[in-house]
């Protein structure tokens, strides 16, 4: 029987990261986040560390994450942050595999056991972008990164970690693409950007398969629509377009979360009792999600639940990053 339908759960679209954290004690356990100094990742940052955690960051540019923890731009200071003594960054950049061998590297030399990874860093709707071999930008840097990483981290997770796979309700715009993983048929951002979000929840059920003897389990899940520097490749018509600002920029769709509203459903995968056994759903609103039926922008599509898909994608993404 599937696990994919909701539980109970004390915490809803409202809720904050810090409100899902409430009891719990995070003194001892180390987390590694994906672009952990901006947006969602901030805000998981800034809550698991009120909680105790010890926070490993990988960022693309090290000295604007260190510049987001320390306040060296000037903006109101993080409460709960300690300058960088519970905080360590380190350069990663997604999508470059060297980049992402050498920050794992210098994570399982320092660390002997890592409790948790949020896959947190992202890109959406960017113009068309090869990386690597040839691949595109999007499912290279959202998904073939995060995965390279979580592969190379290994050894660290065996023993009971959770890692958490940001997908989003994108994933709905697109299956994987088998007959063209890479757009060279014809490029298209949003296409690309939902393939790579499917990805990202397919990862975690297969992940979740392999993980089960040896103590790790995965999700993936939907934050909600926020306001991030996720937004920067769209125009401010194409945000006008959809509804979500007006012409001179101010918010209108009420269903936007803020930031510490969107970090929510990540921290709670990633800590919550009540998630014990039910590794490889796909959550929302700090709850698994209902699988979609209809036309809705909430819930999961069964193709990005699919345990076939997964395995499928996961030999795939063996087979490209060699790992």
């Amino acid at each position: 029987m599937s696990q994919q339908h909701p539980i109970i759960s004390p915490y809803d679209k409202s809720s904050t990261a810090s409100d899902v954290l409430t009891g719990l004690d995070l003194h001892g356990k180390t987390v590694v986040i994906t672009g952990g100094h901006s947006g969602l990742g901030l805000a998981t940052s800034r809550a698991l560390s009120e909680a105790g955690a010890h926070i490993i960051v990988g960022a693309r540019d090290v000295h604007a994450a260190k510049a987001a923890f320390n306040d060296q731009s000037g903006s109101k200071r993080l409460s709960g942050f300690n300058g960088l003594s519970d905080i360590e960054v380190g350069n990663l950049d997604l999508a470059d595999l060297n980049s992402v061998r050498a920050f794992a590297n210098t994570v399982l030399f320092n660390e002997k056991h890592i409790d948790i990874v949020i896959n947190s860093a992202g890109i959406m709707a960017c113009p068309e972008h090869r990386i690597g071999n040839g691949w595109e930008s999007q499912f290279a840097v959202n998904h073939l990164g995060h995965f390279a990483l979580v592969n190379h981290l290994w050894p660290a997770l065996i023993g009971g970690a959770r890692v958490v796979a940001v997908s989003s309700a994108g994933h709905q715009i697109s299956a994987i693409r088998w007959h063209d993983l890479h757009f060279n048929e014809g490029y298209d951002k949003w296409q690309a950007y939902g393939q790579s979000k499917t990805a990202n929840a397919l990862f975690a059920v297969h992940l979740d398969e392999l993980g089960k003897d040896v103590g790790i389990s995965a999700f993936s899940l939907h934050p909600g629509k926020i306001f991030t520097p996720l937004q920067r490749f769209l125009t401010n018509d194409e945000m006008v377009n959809s509804g979500w600002i007006d012409q001179e920029g101010n918010p209108l769709d009420p269903t936007f979360k803020t930031p510490e509203q969107g970090a929510a459903t990540q921290v709670w995968a990633a800590t919550s009792p009540l998630l014990e056994g039910l590794g490889g759903v796909y959550c929302e609103d700090c709850n698994i999600a209902d699988i979609l039926v209809g036309t809705t922008l909430t819930g999961v599509k069964l193709y990005a639940i699919d345990h076939g898909q997964a395995k499928r994608l996961w030999e795939l993404s063996a087979q490209l990053t060699g790992i």
